[in-house]
């Protein structure tokens, strides 16, 4: 029925493997982004009774009974995982939905390299760190290929012969590790849950998909704990940034910000933009722990540098 109500101009996008996502604006105006070319409106329109039909179709597979006083429905397209988000009215003036395709391949460090997004000293870098089991986190905008980038970062921990255990909302990263766990929340298990449970589990490195609250805390102590190596994902406008964002997820759970943590957690924090549909990693920073005046001791990252150092810029 999915299948049926999408149509022929939906169906043949979810079919692409160069489609990255699909948009169906309150307007019915269709647009798809396709890796390379970016996003474009597609001649095809698509009618509000359609759009809601999707939605509801959606949301009839997860148990979920949306409408007008639950309009947000967040899930997984069945069969295949494509991550789905669709709104209807009152918090949308029509039925509108987004649908955002899994990585069809992992992207290495050496294919970012070769087409420009990432500079071979930045490569030098990563790789570097995870040799080295420095806990990274990767800040950028929404769509700037975090993601994707996170999955070239496990693409080089697979070969590590280590307890991989990757926490997500959605299934979206890709680990070809022989040891490994992959956990995802649940309507009844949340971010911070999982984080908790995965001490229990013996992991070498943590991944985590995503930050977006509380349990910024919970992984910053694993980290910190026995558990080095970590990567996760936030949403920020700069490598700089992305610390103060840590920094407000975890003021969710505690006034007390414990920076002396996060200045201790946090090896480096790399920042991907997408400019004019290009992706570009921007920055790569160093966390040198906290200078005396309290603020993050920060510096540009280097290959030839060492990770700790007793002086740097400060935030």
């Amino acid at each position: 029925m999915l299948k049926t109500a999408f149509g022929a101009a939906i169906g043949a996008a979810l079919e692409d493997a160069s489609v990255i996502e699909i948009l169906v604006n309150p307007d019915g105006a269709l647009w798809i982004e396709r890796c390379g070319t970016g996003k474009a409106r597609e001649d095809q329109m698509i009618r509000p009774a359609d759009a809601e039909r999707i939605i509801r179709l959606v949301a009839s597979h997860i148990g979920y009974d949306c409408g007008g006083d639950h309009p947000i429905v967040s899930a997984e397209l069945p069969g295949t995982g494509e991550r789905f988000e669709g709104v209807l009215p009152p918090v949308a003036p029509g039925p509108a939905f987004a649908i955002r395709k899994p990585a069809g391949r992992v992207i290495d460090l050496e294919a970012y390299i070769a087409d420009g997004v990432l500079s071979g000293a930045h490569g030098l870098v990563l790789r570097s760190a995870i040799a080295e089991r420095r806990n990274i986190v990767i800040a950028g905008g929404t769509s700037s290929g975090k993601t994707t980038l996170a999955n070239a970062l496990l693409a080089e921990i697979a070969g590590c012969d280590e307890r991989i255990v990757i926490l997500e909302d959605t299934r979206e990263l890709q680990c070809a590790a022989h040891d490994l766990v992959a956990l995802r929340t649940s309507a009844t298990v949340n971010l911070e849950s999982l984080v908790r449970s995965t001490m229990r589990l013996r992991p070498d490195r943590i991944i985590v998909g995503e930050v977006r609250g509380g349990e910024a805390l919970d992984l910053l102590k694993a980290w910190n704990t026995g558990h080095p190596g970590g990567i996760a994902t936030v949403h920020a406008n700069s490598a700089q940034s992305a610390l103060t964002r840590i920094e407000q997820l975890i003021g969710e759970r505690t006034s007390q910000i414990p920076r002396q943590l996060i200045a201790d957690a946090v090896d480096l924090v790399v920042f991907i933009a997408r400019e004019d549909g290009a992706r570009r990693v921007k920055e790569i920073i160093r966390v040198d722990g906290l200078a005396e005046t309290g603020a993050y001791a920060i510096r540009p990252a280097a290959p030839t540098d060492h990770l700790k150092i007793t002086q740097g810029a400060t935030l």
